[in-house]
């Protein structure tokens, strides 16, 4: 049956989906979602059309399902303010003029 991953949302194996089938497209229909697992892996979700399934996805739930590397630096990213480029540019003078 369905297991709670660290997201807090049910998993299940594609075994127990294709045997359930009917089971989690009536839970999805009522508005739940299951991600699908194989061989443990997380490689899909079930769930409503239309709604959103989840909260807006941060980083810390990026790197817990492995699809980004946690950051490096703990002091936070201090975001630059935006540089002006004309169309054509190339990126590799543009860094080089960023960078000095």
């Amino acid at each position: 049956m369905a297991r709670k991953g660290p997201a807090r949302r049910p998993h299940v194996g594609i075994r127990a989906l294709r045997e359930q089938a009917a089971t989690f497209v009536k839970r999805a229909q009522s508005g739940d979602a299951v991600v699908i697992t194989v061989n443990g892996e997380p490689v899909a979700e079930l769930g409503p059309i239309g709604k959103t399934i989840e909260s807006p996805t941060t980083i810390a739930d990026l790197v817990a399902r492995g699809v980004v590397i946690a950051p490096r630096r703990v002091n936070g990213y201090r975001q630059s303010d935006p540089i002006s480029v004309h169309s054509g540019a190339r990126i590799d003078q543009i860094l080089r003029e960023v960078r000095g």
